[in-house]
């Protein structure tokens, strides 16, 4: 009988395990819905934008252009989860020859992917932080608003007062939040880079 014979194939309880990854399908056709819900959110914010374009300030429009970027900028995460994650953790989507293979998706990886993210929510986070920025100068010389006028703006029965829901505390905690992300990216970042240079010196020395 020849050497050469075909392998047998996987033993049940290895290819249960192995085909569990199909389980994470249903999870990023989930998240292609999510990408239209944005779609229609981003439809909405556009539209809003150009009705109220003739009696919107400064100020009012470059918060709904942020909101725009901002939704954009999730969609693009959204996107990178789930090409990239249902390449890394799914299957192949065997794209090698397609004139739209997105550039990073040639070397995409389980680490690669998590820095792409990490600064994915970088940028989405200082959207926010400069939409509170921009809004809270915006809304300069309003008082801040007491627990009784929170529980008004939530009863839609009655006129919201006029006061600044924004609050120092709440803007500390955003951008202590936001520096957060950043030490973690370059926390990640430079994790990856030690990992990657100790297996290059160990392919080196082989």
């Amino acid at each position: 009988m020849s050497s050469n014979s075909t392998q047998p194939g996987m033993q049940p309880l290895p290819l249960l395990i192995f085909s569990s990854r199909w389980l994470q399908l249903p999870l990023y056709l989930g998240l292609i819905v999510a990408q239209g819900v944005y779609v229609v959110l981003f439809v909405k914010e556009l539209w809003h934008l150009i009705v109220g374009a003739v009696n919107f300030g400064e100020q009012e429009i470059m918060l709904i252009v942020l909101g725009l970027i901002d939704v954009v900028m999730i969609s693009n995460l959204l996107v990178m989860v789930i090409v990239g994650g249902y390449e890394t953790f799914v299957s192949r989507l065997r794209l090698e020859d397609h004139p739209d293979q997105p550039e990073w998706l040639s070397h995409v990886n389980a680490s690669v992917l998590k820095v792409k993210l990490a600064m994915a929510i970088i940028g989405i986070s200082s959207i926010h932080l400069l939409k509170t920025f921009i809004a809270s100068g915006a809304l300069e010389g309003l008082p801040f608003c007491t627990p009784e006028d929170f529980m008004l703006i939530k009863d839609t029965s009655v006129a919201a007062p006029r006061c600044n829901t924004l609050t120092p505390t709440g803007v500390m905690w955003q951008t202590i939040i936001h520096c957060v992300f950043i030490l973690s990216a370059i926390g990640i970042a430079v994790t990856d880079r030690l990992m990657n240079g100790g297996t290059a010196r160990k392919a080196a020395a082989h």
